[in-house]
């Protein structure tokens, strides 16, 4: 791995896991955990805008209690909605 994409991918980890609240931080962080290492670029920008939203936001835009702003769509949203990489602390 590149040192650049090594770096934006720390970048984005850290913000993804980092939000403020624990369910922001697991799902938000548990999306970036599941997906990262199948990134492209073109991911990795969507992700990064994304992560300039509000948490409330991009979880009801998961769950599907808000509409999702078009510039959004796309496969990485499918994948954010799925919410199959939420893992449960015990």
């Amino acid at each position: 791995m590149d040192e650049r994409r090594k770096d934006r991918l720390g970048a984005l980890k850290y913000r993804s896991h980092h939000r403020g609240t624990r369910e922001a931080d697991m799902m938000i962080g548990g999306f970036f955990d599941a997906h990262h290492d199948s990134m492209s670029e073109a991911d990795m920008d969507w992700f990064d805008a994304l992560l300039m939203e509000q948490d409330v936001d991009i979880m009801a835009w998961a769950i599907g209690t808000l509409p999702v702003p078009a510039r959004y769509h796309g496969p990485m949203l499918t994948k954010l909605q799925k919410l199959d990489f939420i893992r449960i602390a015990r």
